[in-house]
This record gives C-alpha cells, structure tokens and sequence, in this order.
C-alpha cells in the first residue's frame, strides 16, 4: 500500500526538522541531540533484532514438533507480523516522540481513557525492555560459554565448560559493558551499530552459505520441509497443536524488536519518514536473514537425536552450536571453523544487546520526564556534554542483573526472562493499536505513513496476533510441572503488573496524567 504523503512549505522544511516541528506541535521541545541518519537508525533498530537472536530457541523448537513446524511457522509468524509493523510505522510517523508506545497510547486512547491506557503501556513497555536486555546477556553468555567450551577441547577432550557462576560473571559483565558504552554520545552508539549492520549482514551471508557447503551430505529437503515429529518422552507434551505453538515460539521471540526507531524518533532527522521505514525494513531484512539461517542449520544436522545428548561436544547446551561443530569437526576434523562461526553468532548478540540497551534506556527517560517512575527526576537527567538519559540507562542495567540472580540456582531463567520480555515488549505494542482501531478518524493527524481505510482492518489482524503471541510464552514449556521446569513467568508478570494495578487504583490515577508538555502555550493536537 502507498502512504500518503502530506508536504510542508519548503521554507518551513529549511528552517525546522519535520520531526522535531511535529514533536513541537506535540507539546515538547527539542532536547535530545537530532543528528540520527535513516542509516543509523535503521541500523539501530536492525541491530535490536538481530540475524541470530533465536539461535538459543533453535533446539527446544525443533525438538517440539521437528523440522517442517518450526520452517514454515516462521513464514506465518512473518506474515502477521508484518501487519504489527505497518500498523506502529503509520501511528509512529503521526507521533515521533522518544516516549514512544505509551505516548502513542495516551493521545490515541483520547482524554478519558489516555492516562490509564498511557500507564498499563508505559510498563509494560518498560518490563518488556528491561528484560530484553537480559535476554541478550544470557545468550551472549551462552555463546561465549560454547566458545571458550570448544576452543580448549570439547566437552569430551576436557575443555572448560563455564560453571554457574562463572555464566553468571559473564551475564553481568555484557551488562555492565553495554550500558558503559551507552553513557556516551548517541553517535558512539550508532557507530558500532553500523559495524553491527554490516557484522550481521555479510556473517550471516557467511554461515548461510557457508554451514550447508561445509557440512555436505546435507539433510534431504523433504526432512527440512516436510519432516513432523513430537518428542513427548522429553517434552512431556503430546497434543501436536501445543507442540506447534511450542516450536513456533522461536519465530515469536526473534521477529519484534522493531519499535527501536520510535525510540530514537527524537534524535532522528526527518523522524515522522525516517522512522516508519527504519520500522518496515529491519522486519524485511530481518525476516528473510532469520529464515535462512533456520534453514542454513537444519539442512546441517548430522544426527538429530545426538543434538541433545548431554555426553556430546558441547554438553547438549545449545544445539546450533552442536551443528555447527559436527559440520566443521566431520570435514576438516577440527573445530577452529565452529569457534569462528560461533564468534559472529556472538557479535550478534553484543550488538543486540548493546542496541536494546539504548532503546531501554529512552524509554524509562522519556516514562520518567512525564513523572511515571518513582524518583523520576533523577532518572530524566540528561548528561550535559553526551546529551544521554545516563541515569535512565544504569537504572535499567541494574535491574536486568538482578533478574540474571535466578541463574545460579534454575535451569529455566532464559525461558522466564524471554517470557517476560516478549508479553512486555509485544504487549505493550497490543495498548497503542487498540487505541488506533477504535478511534474517530477525525481526531487522527496523519504523517506522511497514512493507512486511510485500511488502518481497521490492518489494526485489528495486528491486535489479535499481538493478544495470541502474548497467550502463546505464559504457556508451561515442559511437562510434567515441577519446580526446575516451571515457567515462572507468568507468576513474576502477575505480581508485578498487579502491584503496578494497584498502584493505580490507589495513588497514580490521581496525578499520573500521560505524557507531560514541556513547552507551554502549544496548540498541538491530541
């Protein structure tokens, strides 16, 4: 579909940035340093999904339901999530704001309802942020793990195999790391996103082609795309239907990340343009990358049912490490080859996480400059020089390596913090398109990415995939329940969002009004 493209005078384009005469219009003034390209800030949002960002879902997916659910869910996951990202580019290039989501909420849920919609999305937006960063430290470290694993032996030639606190150091320290760097200059971070781009773009062209041509004989097509096989003596699951959702949740976990751009929309030249497409081509590119190293390494498999056996080389922790291994060991009878395709696999991650790190960071400055956070004046402190929510940044890295203690003690932390972070994350998308769909046309102020009649239906597809992916991670992922397999995600998500409730039944809906205007004397509509 073709956007409308609604066009200023030229005189008003040379003297003030579209996006920030929008944001202007929209009761806030320029603070942020706008010196942010569509380059970099595509890179940014491509970096904050990442080529290989599912490779730790890779093995319990396929273990689920085998190859054929796990391929071709992902082309359907694909096609829904288009309509979540068409849905967000229309509604960001109306509202390039740092505040993003829950700013978008507040305006689009009108008067009455704004502030409660703007709070329920303010946090879940910010639960689901926080713990991305998590989620991008554990698979960073599990990647290191494999790294350092293979690179003095192998789990069965003596290498050292990281213990769990050891795993626990190296979680801490990605943390620490990313959010060092990000108490710099935006542009510093943007920098390292452009070698983030090209990392991921020509490594992943790189294991791509090159995984199915080391690893020949490869697997015959028909098992890649036709092969269906539950594993219920290991799930614990038989109904093929929750095996299926179970191997999709790969798909689910890796395609969002997206709303990245929105977040930076205040540093962003052109924002209300360059925002929506920074959107639509992060999940284009993305979407056909991820795809193709899903089929990269199932083409690879050697042996399936040796992939999780605890007593092979890499100790049955992470199955494309395996793959990648058996590949390079039973051609060239070493394992430099899975060390270096490892090592791109684990750049990925650092620049995910580095990029996450960022956008987590805005997000909890932009909730704190309209006074949503306890504290909120010192978390909406901007460093003088750097012109960066510091404080913001460091607050959200120390929760993270809170949420990283469990690992000490239980083996299913990565599935609750990926849980958490996708019902937060996607859900908080879920409040703005509602917002959108039910509202009068009439109250709307297009951008130059406008939907017109094709907004209701885009909306409501887009609603209901978001309430369905949200459904799908609070499921349990292993039978029978105990206390080492639990998914305690949904119990860690229904404290937190009920004290959050009632934080607002008792106290915040009677001063939290939304988003904040910090110019006075605007007449910018809502």
């Amino acid at each position: 579909m073709a956007p409308r493209v609604h066009t200023g005078s030229t005189q008003t384009a040379l003297e003030v940035d579209s996006g920030e005469k929008r944001l202007n219009e929209l009761g806030y003034k320029q603070e942020l340093r706008r010196e942010m390209t569509l380059f970099k800030t595509l890179a940014i949002t491509f970096s904050s999904m990442a080529v290989f960002t599912g490779t730790p879902l890779y093995g319990p997916s396929l273990l689920y339901a085998g190859p054929a659910s796990m391929i071709w869910g992902w082309l359907v996951v694909t096609f829904f999530t288009w309509f979540v990202g068409i849905a967000m580019a229309e509604i960001c290039s109306s509202f390039p704001t740092t505040g993003s989501l829950y700013f978008w909420a507040a305006h689009l849920a009108g008067p009455r309802w704004g502030p409660f919609a703007s709070w329920c999305c303010a946090w879940l937006e910010t639960i689901g942020v926080i713990s991305g960063i998590g989620a991008q430290a554990y698979s960073g470290s599990q990647a290191l793990q494999m790294i350092i694993l293979l690179s003095t032996g192998t789990n069965k030639g003596g290498g050292y195999f990281a213990s769990r606190s050891v795993f626990l150091c190296m979680y801490i320290g990605f943390t620490i790391i990313w959010a060092f760097l990000n108490t710099f200059a935006l542009e510093v971070i943007a920098f390292l996103d452009i070698i983030s781009i090209w990392w991921q773009v020509i490594g992943g062209l790189v294991v791509i082609i090159m995984l199915p041509l080391v690893a020949r004989p490869t697997q015959p097509a028909s098992y890649v795309f036709t092969h269906f096989e539950t594993s219920p003596e290991s799930t614990g699951i038989s109904s093929k239907p929750y095996a299926v959702i179970m191997s999709v949740l790969l798909s689910n976990y890796s395609l969002y990340g997206y709303d990245a751009a929105a977040h930076l929309t205040e540093e962003t030249k052109g924002a209300d343009r360059t925002g929506p497409i920074a959107i639509l081509s992060s999940i284009g590119i993305i979407s056909v990358f991820g795809w193709a190293y899903n089929l990269a390494l199932t083409f690879s498999i050697k042996d399936p049912s040796y992939l999780y056996n605890g007593n092979n080389e890499t100790g049955g922790a992470l199955v494309p490490a395996q793959i990648i291994y058996d590949a390079f060991h039973g051609r060239y009878h070493n394992s430099a080859g899975a060390v270096v395709f490892l090592c791109i696999i684990w750049g990925s991650f650092f620049f995910c996480g580095l990029s996450v790190t960022t956008s987590a960071g805005r997000v909890v400055y932009a909730l704190s400059r309209d006074n949503g956070i306890p504290f909120s004046p010192l978390w909406r402190k901007i460093h003088p020089k750097y012109k960066v929510p510091r404080n913001a940044v460091w607050l959200c890295a120390a929760i993270s390596i809170i949420l990283g203690l469990p690992i000490l003690k239980l083996d299913v932390i990565f599935t609750a913090i990926i849980s958490i972070s996708t019902i937060g994350w996607v859900g908080g998308y879920a409040v703005p398109i509602f917002a959108r769909l039910l509202m009068e046309e009439k109250n709307f102020k297009p951008g130059p990415f406008y939907l017109g009649k094709a907004r209701r239906p885009i909306c409501l597809v887009a609603f209901l995939w978001i309430c369905y992916t949200c459904s799908a991670f609070l499921l349990p992922t292993i039978y029978p329940i105990r206390w080492k397999t639990f998914n305690y995600a949904p119990v860690a998500l229904g404290v937190c969002l009920s004290l959050i409730m009632l934080w607002w039944v008792l106290d915040a809906r009677k001063w939290f009004k939304g988003p904040v205007r910090n110019i006075d004397g605007q007449h910018g509509d809502t």
